[in-house]
């Protein structure tokens, strides 16, 4: 619009200018006194010429002025050029985001865009038009818009970071400074309280990742693709590498590990980078000093702006101990499935909620009748038969429905015919207390108890003659006391004696005994007629028999003795014997088992001393011993009920000649302290105990004791327990050793149990089975009173006895008798050749005690090493420091 208007006022002034030149020609010359030689010109020269001059002046005048025009006009274009570049610089300084402050030389201010003013909350009317840089800071430090003095303004604003000042209300301004080439300067202003947030948000941002890369406990890198150096290294990665960062960076994995180490890294490396997702996993063995590690490691591939890989990221974990615990637990799981696979029971697993097996083993094969693999997902149902299935899912659903153990013995059809198993069934419940699993075991019981059968028969039962031993016949005795008491009825009990056994025995050998013991038990059930027949002891029998009393027990003696009587042939040798008896009557001879037995072994004792082969009936006038024995046998059954036997300890020593001889265990002995006789003897009360059958519960009672006391001993010696041929026969001696050491806690070599050659006498083989079985449970066996009795070679090349006990009657001639002597040196001489250890008992002197250690004895037992005691009076030897003083040897 402007340059429009230009051009129309210059159109119009062309001829004005032209009338002004020639008026201000006509004005000079008139001023310059031209004027009259001008008109005289005029006047007398040619008006043609005069024209001419004229035209030409006006000519010159025109041009002059149109020059003139030219002139005023350009300068006209050229300041309105500048005016408008001027408001376009001034437009776009005030449409930055930046305050821009440009000063001339003078340091005065030319220019201050609004953007500056709105930084700092000025106004346009707050600037003069002589302000200098100066004061326009001075005008901030009033207003509160400046924190730093104006010295240090310019100081740090023409640094080249420039300057960060505070303003209030938490913003920031970043100002830079520059100098123009005129002199003059530029300032710009720019408002970073936004990007002064962001960036400490980043570096808070940056900083937490980094304090969480650094403490996870996972090993953590980053190397460049481009050479394969590390750039990132954690503190796991440093613990482990055992390199610390600053070694680590900037190197690559062949410059820190082994050979075999980096190339693996390096292949997982490649793994990752060939990987479609730019992702890989892998485990592989690295070494660490001189021990392989196992890392699993997981590799990330980053990628820029445009999708290139720049970065490779490595997390790794040392799971060598979980590698070697998973090892360990596959190996374990392998162990455990072969031992459920080979347990000798039946084992089935089934879901509760579906009735399904999940698991059999081998032996559930058996019960299954088909192979393991083809039960599982399996029912009942489709595995038995309709009538066992249901039986089997009813017990199933009772032991889910009672969430305990239930155990119970039925009948299974199996390919080897109908079993017994006894069946266990427990319910596992998950962690809602819900039954999840049924576990099941099927045992195949039925050898197990056809031998238990077997084996409470032999209990009871004597196993050369199959008939009832002394515990079955007081038994029975005690069940015909209590039938015929409240009837008022009688009985008699008869005590049979085998005349002539032993010299079968001696004559014939012990095979033939055996047959003729047969044979008479068969002849007296014969003759029974219906009454009870039992073995007693070795050659002794009991009967009983109801009837008028005593002619009805009378009649059968006599029947028995005539039957025995007649000739026996035993594999064509004929053989002769009889029988000696002795009877007691219900309930005039005894109203309990114990009184009658005894009794009528009473009368046949009285028999015996009259003639083989008398019949003898019990009478109360027999005389006072018969009266006491009974009297004694019933207080022996008070006693041992009320806890009036003891256990005495003596010891055993080393035999040595010079010197204490050192203990090295102790004999428990049954003391018996009457309230009335006081002590009792021994060989009183044992063999009574033994005729009546108390001694199966003293001699439980006598091992408990024993074994409960030696296992408390601080110093670890031997105890010896006598066991009688009786206790030892009759009862399952083995199961109540076992028992009694289980409950006691006593180490099975610590127990020495002592028998006498009437344990072999009585039934051999089976004597010797059970010496076997007790030897097998780790106990000692020692035979006393060896050369006492009937003591046969045969018994020592049978069975390996620990020790030998010389008798003491042998013992106490040493010095007297030289047969003595020879019989000791042989006997220990015969010990030690079947690699036996040899004990004497009854020592009592020096001289006995030289002679036994001069001829190799190993051990000594009497008097002179010390008496039968309570254990408390040998507290020091047991290793118990309170109480009595240590025992001393006596003599």
């Amino acid at each position: 619009m402007a340059d429009k208007r230009w051009q129309a006022g210059g159109g119009i002034m062309i001829p004005a200018g032209i009338m002004l030149c020639l008026i201000a020609c006509t004005w000079v010359v008139t001023q310059s006194g031209l004027d009259s030689s001008l008109l005289r010109f005029f006047k007398t020269a040619d008006p043609e010429v005069v024209t001419d001059i004229v035209l030409g002046g006006l000519v010159v005048c025109s041009f002059l002025v149109a020059v003139g025009l030219w002139v005023v006009s350009t300068l006209r274009r050229v300041e309105r050029s500048q005016l408008r570049r001027n408001a376009f610089v001034s437009s776009a300084l005030n449409n930055l985001k930046q305050g821009v402050v440009i000063t001339n030389p003078r340091q005065r201010i030319v220019f201050l865009n609004d953007r500056y003013l709105e930084i700092y909350g000025l106004s346009r009317s707050d600037i003069t038009s002589d302000m200098t840089g100066r004061d326009l800071l001075e005008l901030r430090r009033r207003r509160g818009a400046l924190d730093v003095t104006i010295e240090e303004f310019y100081a740090e604003a023409a640094k080249p970071e420039g300057l960060v000042t505070e303003l209030p209300g938490g913003r920031s301004v970043h100002v830079k400074c520059f100098p123009l080439p005129n002199g003059g300067s530029v300032a710009t202003h720019e408002d970073c309280s936004e990007q002064r947030e962001l960036s400490r948000e980043l570096a808070s941002t940056k900083q937490f990742l980094e304090s969480v890369l650094e403490n996870v406990p996972v090993c953590v890198a980053a190397k460049s693709i481009e050479n394969g150096r590390y750039i990132f290294a954690n503190r796991a990665f440093e613990r482990f590498s055992r390199f610390s960062r600053d070694v680590i960076v900037g190197k690559r994995a062949d410059e820190i590990f082994t050979p075999d180490t980096a190339a693996s890294i390096e292949a997982a490396d490649r793994a990752a980078l060939e990987a479609p997702d730019g992702q890989f996993r892998n485990e592989f063995y690295v070494e660490r000093g001189s021990k392989k590690r196992v890392l699993a490691s997981s590799r990330v591939v980053a990628r820029n702006d445009k999708n290139e890989p720049e970065f490779l990221i490595a997390l790794f974990d040392d799971v060598t101990k979980r590698r070697m615990l998973s090892e360990e637990l596959e190996k374990t799981k392998k162990f455990l499935e072969q031992v459920v696979d080979n347990v000798p029971v039946s084992l089935t697993v089934e879901d509760v909620s579906s009735g399904r097996y999940l698991l059999a083993n081998r032996s559930a094969e058996t019960i299954l009748n088909r192979r393991r693999e083809e039960v599982a997902g399996l029912t009942a149902a489709e595995i038995f038969n309709e009538r066992e299935a249901k039986l089997i899912v009813a017990r199933d659903e009772a032991a889910v429905r009672n969430r305990k153990s239930v155990t119970e013995e039925h009948p299974i059809s199996t390919k080897n015919g109908l079993r017994l198993f006894l069946t266990r069934r427990v319910t596992v419940l998950n962690e809602a207390g819900e039954p999840q699993y049924l576990i099941k075991t099927h045992e195949d019981v039925t050898d197990r108890r056809q031998t238990e059968s077997r084996m409470a028969h032999m209990a009871y039962h004597d196993g050369l003659t199959d008939l009832p031993n002394r515990a079955a016949f007081l038994q029975a005795l005690s069940q015909m006391i209590e039938a015929c008491t409240d009837a008022e009825e009688e009985f008699a009990v008869l005590s049979i004696d085998l005349d002539g056994l032993t010299e079968v025995n001696d004559v014939f050998g012990h095979a033939t005994g055996d047959k003729l013991l047969i044979e008479v038990a068969q002849r007296l059930q014969a003759s029974a007629r219906g009454g009870v027949v039992a073995r007693l002891s070795g050659d002794e029998f009991g009967l009983i028999i109801d009837g008028k009393q005593p002619v009805a027990g009378m009649l059968l003696a006599e029947q028995l003795a005539e039957t025995m009587s007649k000739e026996i042939l035993i594999d064509g040798k004929s053989v002769r014997t009889g029988l000696t008896t002795g009877i007691s009557i219900f309930p005039h001879n005894g109203t309990d088992a114990a009184s009658l037995l005894a009794n009528a072994g009473a009368a046949l004792s009285r028999a015996k001393a009259k003639s083989r082969g008398t019949i003898s009936i019990y009478e109360p006038e027999m005389d006072q011993q018969i009266r006491d024995r009974r009297v004694l046998h019933q207080d022996l059954s008070a006693a041992i009920k009320n806890g009036e036997i003891s256990l005495y300890y003596q010891p055993l020593a080393s035999a040595r000649k010079e010197g204490d001889s050192e203990i090295i265990g102790f004999e428990a002995l049954a003391r018996w302290r009457h309230p009335v006789r006081g002590f009792v003897p021994p060989s009183d009360f044992i063999p009574l105990a033994e005729e009546s059958g108390l001694i199966f519960e003293m001699g439980q009672w006598i091992l408990r004791e024993a074994c409960r006391e030696a296992a408390s001993w601080p110093v670890p010696l031997r105890v010896a327990v006598n066991l009688s041929p009786a206790q030892f026969m009759h009862g399952d001696v083995v199961s109540l050793v076992h028992s009694i050491l289980l409950e006691t806690g006593l180490a099975p070599g610590r127990l020495e149990l002592e028998i006498t050659e009437g344990v072999l006498i009585e039934d051999f083989e089976r004597g010797l089975a059970l010496l076997r079985r007790l030897k097998g449970l780790g106990v000692r066996i020692s035979m006393d009173d060896f050369g006492s009795g009937y003591s046969s070679l045969s018994y020592l090349q049978a069975f390996p006895f620990d020790k030998i006990k010389i008798d003491r009657a042998f013992v106490v001639n040493l010095g007297r008798n030289p047969q003595s002597a020879a019989i000791v040196r042989a006997v220990i001489s015969l010990g030690h050749g079947l690699e036996m250890s040899i004990v004497a008992e009854g020592v009592e002197t020096q001289e006995q005690l030289s002679f036994l250690a001069e001829e190799g004895c190993d051990a000594i037992q009497g008097y002179f090493i010390g008496k039968p005691l309570p254990i408390d009076q040998y507290n020091a030897l047991v290793g118990r420091t309170s109480c009595a003083e240590p025992a001393r040897r006596t003599g």
